[in-house]
């Protein structure tokens, strides 16, 4: 099988790392792990140098400050596609997505740029939530469509795995978006290009240590995103159509 890396930001996470390490190698051992810590105060960096020495499977990136979730995984995709890898999964450290899921993702790839994995397609999958949570999770879902076009369930999720070819066709370096509204433009931007795009289902936990780093205002910051997105496709609610022979 073609090379497959799973980028994991991280930001405070010390009481996750080794545990989603291990995770990640008993159900997909031919996988590797990037890293990407933004100088976390509790000495999540220093751990992962650990894990680094003692495992060949295991990368790191050191970043000095704390810039946001797209620019963590906007380095962890440069670092990809300078080492050669087919499939490039993006990943909580948490546990809130399940690392049992990854050969789902990495078999759906063959057949796609893009797999999303979403909490909505066939249903609602999603344990310990609040109802006001879902809300916010789902109608944030609806918005994008509505004003994207996509036709995806779940855009603004942060579990999937794309093709290096997605990346080498996108400027990764003309990503304007940061925070949760970098998922949405990178789907969309993989969409706007004909890129092949897939869900497949995934189960969502809330995470099982430390503390959450969504915030309502993040959420809506994301959909003011949304409408950039928008005018920046020239107002198309879908990709267009290629070039007749």
């Amino acid at each position: 099988m073609k090379k497959a890396l799973v980028i994991i930001p991280t930001y405070n996470e010390s009481e996750n790392v080794s545990p989603i390490s291990e995770a990640v190698f008993a159900a997909a051992p031919d996988v590797e792990i990037l890293f990407v810590d933004d100088n976390s105060p509790d000495g999540t960096g220093r751990l992962i140098d650990t894990l680094v020495q003692n495992e060949a499977r295991i990368h790191v990136l050191h970043r000095q400050t704390k810039d946001g979730l797209g620019r963590a995984y906007l380095a962890g995709f440069k670092w990809a596609l300078s080492h050669d890898y087919e499939f490039i999964m993006e990943m909580d450290a948490d546990f809130s997505h399940d690392p049992k899921a990854i050969p789902q993702f990495l078999e759906a790839a063959c057949d796609a740029d893009l797999v999303l994995g979403s909490r909505y397609v066939g249903g609602i999958r999603i344990l310990n939530w609040p109802l006001s949570r879902l809300m916010l999770s789902r109608g944030a879902g609806v918005y994008v469509k509505l004003i994207t076009g996509m036709p995806f369930t779940d855009p603004t999720g942060g579990f999937k795995c794309f093709r290096r070819r997605v990346f080498e066709a996108i400027d990764l370096d003309h990503i304007d978006s940061n925070g949760y509204s970098f998922q949405v433009e990178m789907t969309h931007r993989a969409w706007m290009k004909g890129f092949k795009i897939i869900e497949t289902p995934i189960v969502f936990e809330e995470r099982r240590s430390g503390e959450s780093k969504m915030s309502q205002r993040i959420v809506f910051e994301a959909l003011g995103e949304v409408w950039r997105l928008f005018f920046s496709a020239h107002c198309r609610r879908r990709p267009p159509a290629p070039p007749t022979a």
